[in-house]
């Protein structure tokens, strides 16, 4: 054998002998951007919550970064696209994306997957004792607060009272909460609307300086085919003394804010990450995040969901009983 022979094979030893004592690298982990919402909001809470856990940090198998957005609509079109995998979506957001029936926008997006229910936001539409409003139909020719103008609370307000006949027979006022509820008390309003989580700060604040009623809506919702018609709102009641005067329970609907993922992420990612948020522990660090995950528990998981769920979730959820 020649010099240059054995040389060649003496350094082919010796890279084989080398890589053999290299350690096998681990499969890469599964990335999950989480999209929320904007800052300080509540799908924000959730994507960073979820980021920050540490036993989702310390998961071998997939790594989430908590990534900002403007919301419920910029979520369905980052987890449809994969630009984010999972994201917070309100159900009828999804509902109506799969379905083409977005305000001005009829693409379908198919690749949304639920994964569970987060929390749930309810309409409230209060107006005074003894006003005579009783029913949405007798806001006609009333002064109302509808909501910020962009807002959920606004889209869905025009949803129902242009369903109900009388978005364009009431006098709208575009406003916050707390304004609708300071104008409400100086008889500005006759009325105003909200879709957010009860007890409602603004509420209170309006009842302390008038005697209030929370006006049915969960009636004139269900006398007027709208559950039919928008199948991703679900029903429930605003507790009896959850306002000051307002001594009975008071029915209403709600939409629900859905963990989703795009249906690529895959099935043990989606699967493991539900087995570690659905502990006690997980659950815990959730409600200490922020009290609207108060209802999160494995038996609220799987309401409020009318589109397909990710496959990884429904292993979860069985498993669980809960499908």
């Amino acid at each position: 054998m020649n010099i240059t022979r054995r040389s060649i094979l003496a350094a082919g030893t010796a890279l084989l002998t080398a890589s053999m004592m290299i350690p096998v690298t681990a499969a890469a982990k599964e990335r999950v951007v989480f999209s929320g919402g904007p800052a300080g909001g509540t799908f924000q809470v959730v994507a960073n919550a979820v980021q920050v856990y540490k036993p989702i940090k310390a998961s071998k198998d997939f790594r989430v970064k908590a990534q900002s957005s403007a919301g419920s609509v910029e979520n369905l079109r980052k987890v449809n696209s994969g630009k984010a995998q999972m994201g917070v979506v309100y159900s009828g957001h999804v509902y109506l994306g799969r379905n083409g029936q977005m305000k001005n926008d009829t693409r379908k997006y198919e690749d949304v997957m639920a994964v569970a229910w987060l929390y749930g936001a309810p309409a409230q539409l209060v107006t005074r004792k003894g006003s005579g409003i009783k029913s949405t139909k007798d806001l006609v020719g009333k002064k109302v607060g509808v909501g910020n103008a962009g807002s959920g609370a606004f889209a869905n307000c025009e949803l129902f009272f242009t369903h109900m006949g009388v978005w364009d027979s009431v006098e709208r006022n575009a406003m916050g909460y707390n304004d609708a509820a300071q104008a409400f008390g100086n008889n500005q309003l006759d009325a105003f609307w909200l879709f957010t989580a009860f007890p409602s700060g603004a509420v209170i604040m309006a009842a302390q300086t008038n005697d209030i009623e929370l006006v049915n809506v969960g009636k004139d919702a269900q006398d007027s085919g709208f559950f039919e018609k928008y199948p991703y709102f679900s029903q429930l009641a605003v507790p009896a003394g959850t306002y000051r005067g307002v001594d009975t329970e008071s029915p209403s609907f709600q939409d629900s804010a859905l963990w989703v993922a795009n249906s690529k992420v895959s099935d043990d990612t989606v699967y493991n990450m539900l087995s570690i948020m659905y502990t006690d522990e997980g659950l815990a660090h959730m409600k200490a995040q922020k009290k609207t995950f108060k209802h999160m528990s494995l038996d609220t998981g799987t309401q409020g969901v009318v589109t397909p769920w990710h496959p990884g979730a429904i292993k979860f959820w069985k498993e669980k009983g809960m499908m």
